[in-house]
C-alpha cells in the first residue's frame, strides 16, 4: 500500500480541503507543491460555487509546510496532513490564501508595535451520539463515559507538538470542550485547524462523530471558540501585562483591545460567519451580544482573564485577553487576521484602554449604550456583511477583491439555505462543521 500525505488549506468557509500526493514525493512538493484552482475559494460550506471572478481561468499551487505537519496512527489507518499556503506560478503569496492573509496581519504587528502574538484557540464541540447524556454539565460521569475518546484524543493532539491545557464535559448535550496552549504566530491558526481535524479523526476511528457547529439546538447552548491574545516582546519578554494599567493591561494591550471593540461589529462576519453563528450570540448566552471589554465576565466579547498566581514574573506570562465572538464556521487564520488587524489600527489610531463593564448591558437603552460607545452587534449574518462591507478601513487591511470574493461568498452559502426553518439550517450546519 502506498502512503499518501494530504496538503490542506483552511480555506473561507473554515473546510479544509486539498489534494494527497505519494509521500514518497515530499521533498518535491516541498518546493513545487500540488496544483489548486482559483476559484476554489468559492466552495462555500456546503459544497456550493459562489459567484467567481475567476471563472475557470487561472493556475496556483498549494505547497505544504513541514512545520505544519500531522501524522496519527490510528491503528488501522495512518493519518497524515500538512497544512500549506496557496502561491501563485511564479512563488509569491496569493492574496485569497488564509494563511498568507494571517502572516500579512502578524507582519504588521511587528512593524507597528515591535511585538509577536501568542494566541491560543478553545474549542467546544458535540458528539453526535444516539445516547444523550443528560444532567452530566461538567460531571464526572460524563467524562468517565468519554475517557477513552477524551485520551486517544490529547494523545493525538500532543504527537502533533501540541499542549493540553484541559479537557472536560461541558454544559451542554454531550459537549466537550479541550483547551490547548498558546502558540506563537502563525502556529496558532494552524494548531486550532489540527485540532478540529484530529477531534473529528479521533471520533470517527471511535465509532462516533463530532461537530463543531455553532449551535445545534437553539433551545440549548452553543459551540463557542475563544481566541486567547497575548504578546512578546522582541526578546521574548511579556509585553501583555502592566500591574499599573486598566485591569493590568499594558499600554499597548490597551489600545489593542480598543481597536478590536472599535472594529468588532465590521469583523463579527469574519470570526461568527455562519448564519447560525447570530442565535448564539444573544445576552444570556455566556457569549457576546454587544462590544464591550470586561474584567473577567463571560458575556463580554473581549474580558481579561483571570491570573492563578501572585508571583509578579508569572502573572505577566499567564496575563491575556480572551475574544468570545468567534466560532469554528470560521478559518482560524482568517478569525485571527482580523482581531490583529483590528488591534493594531487601534494602536495606530492611539485609542485608550476601554473602560471593563461590571454589569447586564442588555437592560439598557440603546440610548444609554450609545452615550458609553457601546452598541449592540450584528444579529444576523445579513447585516454583519453589511457592516463588513461597508467599512473602508477594514476593506483596506485586505487585497483589493477579498471584500467582493468574502460576500459573494457568503452570499451563496445564505442562498443554499433559503426557504428553510431554524431547524433545517442548525441541521445543515451540523453536517458541514
Amino acid at each position: 500500500m502506498q502512503p499518501l500525505i494530504f496538503a490542506a488549506t483552511c480555506d473561507l468557509a473554515g473546510k479544509v480541503r486539498g489534494k494527497a500526493f505519494p509521500a514518497g514525493d515530499l521533498k518535491r512538493r516541498l518546493s513545487r507543491g500540488v496544483g489548486w484552482t482559483p476559484t476554489n475559494v468559492q466552495i462555500n460550506c456546503f459544497d456550493g460555487i459562489a459567484e467567481s471572478p475567476f471563472g475557470a481561468l487561472g493556475d496556483l499551487l498549494l505547497i505544504p509546510d513541514a512545520d505544519a505537519e500531522v501524522r496519527s496512527d490510528f491503528g488501522s489507518v495512518v493519518e497524515h496532513f500538512m497544512l500549506g499556503d496557496i502561491v501563485t506560478l511564479e512563488g509569491e503569496p496569493w492574496e485569497l490564501c488564509t494563511r498568507s492573509l494571517l502572516k500579512s496581519a502578524l507582519a504588521r504587528l511587528e512593524r507597528v508595535a515591535d511585538v509577536r502574538l501568542l494566541a491560543a484557540f478553545e474549542h467546544e464541540f458535540q458528539l453526535k451520539s444516539e445516547f444523550e447524556l443528560e444532567g452530566e454539565a461538567y460531571g464526572r460521569t460524563g467524562f468517565e463515559m468519554q475517557r477513552t475518546f477524551c485520551e486517544s484524543l490529547t494523545s493525538h493532539v500532543a504527537a502533533a507538538g501540541l499542549s493540553t491545557d484541559s479537557i472536560m464535559k461541558e454544559y451542554g448535550s454531550n459537549q466537550y470542550e479541550l483547551v490547548i496552549g498558546p502558540e506563537e504566530g502563525i502556529r496558532a491558526a494552524d494548531a486550532a485547524v489540527i485540532l478540529r481535524e484530529l477531534t473529528r479523526s479521533t471520533a470517527r476511528h471511535s465509532g462516533e462523530a463530532a461537530t463543531f457547529t455553532p449551535i445545534r439546538d437553539p433551545a440549548s447552548v452553543g459551540n463557542g471558540v475563544h481566541i486567547h491574545l497575548s504578546f512578546l516582546d522582541r526578546n521574548g519578554n511579556p509585553a501583555t501585562f502592566d500591574p499599573d494599567g486598566p485591569c493590568g493591561m499594558s499600554r499597548l494591550s490597551g489600545a489593542f483591545a480598543a481597536g478590536i471593540l472599535k472594529y468588532l461589529d465590521s469583523i463579527l462576519a469574519l470570526t461568527a460567519p455562519s448564519v447560525i453563528s447570530y442565535l448564539r450570540l444573544t445576552p444570556h448566552r455566556w457569549s457576546a451580544a454587544f462590544n464591550n471589554l470586561g474584567f473577567r465576565d463571560r458575556e463580554a466579547s473581549l474580558r481579561i482573564c483571570p491570573v492563578t498566581t501572585k508571583d509578579p514574573t508569572a502573572v505577566s506570562r499567564q496575563f491575556n485577553m480572551e475574544y468570545r465572538a468567534a466560532d469554528a464556521a470560521a478559518c482560524p487564520h482568517l478569525a485571527l487576521a482580523a482581531l490583529v488587524h483590528a488591534g493594531v489600527q487601534g494602536i495606530e489610531e492611539g485609542l485608550s484602554a476601554p473602560v471593563p463593564t461590571e454589569e447586564d448591558l442588555s437592560l439598557l437603552s440603546t440610548e444609554a449604550l450609545n452615550a458609553r460607545g457601546f452598541v449592540r452587534l450584528p444579529e444576523t449574518l445579513e447585516a454583519a456583511l453589511g457592516k463588513f462591507g461597508a467599512n473602508a478601513t477594514v476593506a483596506g487591511w485586505f487585497s483589493e477583491p477579498f471584500v467582493q470574493v468574502y460576500l459573494a461568498h457568503k452570499a451563496s452559502e445564505i442562498a443554499h439555505l433559503a426557504g428553510m426553518d431554524t431547524a433545517a439550517k442548525c441541521a445543515a450546519y451540523e453536517m458541514a462543521y
